[in-house]
C-alpha cells in the first residue's frame, strides 16, 4: 500500500528518512526551508551540505510550499530542530484545514523545548488540535544517518499511547535493513532520547581531553543512571532505558564521530570555545539546549544529576572541564544502586 508522506525538515536525518520512504514504495514530498537546498535535491539529487556522497533517488520531490507537502496526506512527520517544532506544527495547522486531511504525526526529532522544558510529543500535541491529527508517534533509537544512507542494519522504537498507530508506522518504515519495534512507555523514549545527547557531549569532551576507554565508560553508564532518573521521575517505565532508545541511542550517540554531540564535546575539550563550536558545526547541536532544560528539570524535581550539571556549569557557567571532573571524581562515596529507588 502506498502512503503519501510529507517529511518535515531536509537535514541529513530528514533527507535519509524520506529517501528510505521512497525506497519502500511510498509517495514522498520533503519539505525544506531553503530553496536552494530543495532545487539542488530536485534538479541534482544530491543534498551536499549535509550528506556529501549520498545520491538521493530521483523519485523523492523536495518543495518549499506546505500547500503542495500536505495535499492529500496521511503521515506528516517531523525532523527539524527542538526549538522549531512549536512554529512549524502552528503553521501547518491552517493548510492542514484546508486540505481536509488528518494525518498521523510522527516525530524523529530529539530534545526538549527551551523554558517550558516539554518533549516533543507534547509540543505537537498542544500545537495540533486532536480534530487535526490522527495520533502521534515517536521515532528514535541509535541512528545515524550517514550509517542508514549506506543501508546498515539499524534499530528504532516506534512509540504511541496508541498501539495501531505504531504498528502502522512500523509497517511504513520496515525493510531488510530498517527495523522498528513498538513501545507504549512515550516519556522513557523521548526522555531517553533527549538526554544522551548531554551525556554525548561530556563523551566527546573526554575524548578531547585524552581520556581513554575506561573513563568513557564510566561517564555512559553513570549517565544512563542519570537520565533513568530523570526520566523515571517524569513517569517513565525504567526498562526503557536499557533498551533502543536508552542504552542503544546512548552508545551510538557517545562513541561515534558522527555525532554531531560527541563532536561538539569533542571540541570543547580541546579548548575551544562553545561559541565557536556551535558556529563551525553548520548543523544544531541539540545537547546544548537539553542540556539547560535537564538541569533545570533536575532542580526542580530534585533530581540527583551530577554529570548533567558539570557539564550545565561548562557550557553556561564557563567552568573549566578538568575541574569539574575532579569534583565529580571526590564527590562522597554511594551506592552505585538505591534498591530503595528500584
Amino acid at each position: 500500500m502506498t502512503v503519501k508522506i510529507a517529511v518535515l525538515g531536509a537535514g541529513s536525518w530528514g533527507t535519509i528518512l524520506a529517501n528510505l520512504l521512497v525506497e519502500n514504495g511510498h509517495q514522498v514530498e520533503l519539505w525544506g526551508n531553503d530553496p536552494k537546498k530543495v532545487a539542488e535535491i530536485n534538479e541534482q539529487h544530491t543534498n551536499t551540505h549535509y550528506l556529501p556522497d549520498f545520491k538521493i533517488d530521483p523519485q523523492l520531490h523536495a518543495t518549499i510550499d506546505l500547500n503542495v507537502a500536505l495535499d492529500q496526506v496521511d503521515v506528516v512527520l517531523f525532523v527539524i530542530p527542538t526549538q522549531a517544532i512549536r512554529a512549524v506544527a502552528e503553521q501547518i495547522v491552517p493548510v492542514m484545514i484546508a486540505k481536509k486531511v488528518k494525518p498521523v504525526i510522527v516525530t524523529a526529532s530529539k530534545g526538549l523545548e527551551q523554558g517550558t522544558h516539554k518533549r516533543i510529543s507534547e509540543v505537537l500535541t498542544e500545537a495540533i488540535p486532536e480534530t487535526n491529527r490522527n495520533g502521534i508517534v515517536v521515532l528514535s533509537g541509535p541512528s545515524h544517518a550517514e550509517d542508514v544512507a549506506q543501508k546498515d542494519i539499524t534499530t528504532l522504537t516506534a512509540a504511541s499511547s496508541d498501539l495501531i498507530q505504531a504498528q502502522w508506522i512500523q509497517e511504513i518504515f520496515m525493510n531488510d535493513y530498517f527495523r522498528l519495534y513498538t513501545n507504549p512507555d512515550v516519556v522513557g523514549v523521548e526522555m531517553g532520547a533527549a538526554l544522551k545527547n548531554v551525556i554525548a557531549l561530556g563523551a566527546g569532551a573526554l575524548n578531547g581531553l585524552g581520556y581513554g576507554d575506561n573513563t568513557k565508560a564510566a561517564l555512559m553508564t553513570r549517565g544512563l543512571a542519570e537520565i533513568s532518573r530523570l526520566g523515571v521521575a517524569m513517569g517513565a517505565n525504567p526498562l526503557t532505558f536499557i533498551g533502543l532508545s536508552g542504552v542503544g541511542d546512548l552508545i551510538v550517540t557517545g562513541t561515534s564521530v558522527h555525532s554531531r554531540n560527541w563532536r561538539a564535546g569533542n571540541a570543547l575539550g580541546k579548548g575551544q570555545k562553545l561559541a565557536d563550536v556551535l558556529a563551525n558545526m553548520g548543523m544544531v547541536v541539540e545537547g546544548v539546549a537539553t542540556c539547560k532544560a535537564a538541569y533545570e528539570l533536575a532542580q526542580q524535581r530534585s533530581v540527583d544529576m551530577p554529570i548533567t550539571r558539570a557539564i550545565y556549569n561548562v557550557l553556561y557557567e564557563d567552568c573549566d572541564i578538568k575541574t569539574e571532573i575532579a569534583y565529580l571524581m571526590r564527590r562522597s562515596g554511594k551506592p552505585e544502586i538505591d534498591f530503595d529507588e528500584v
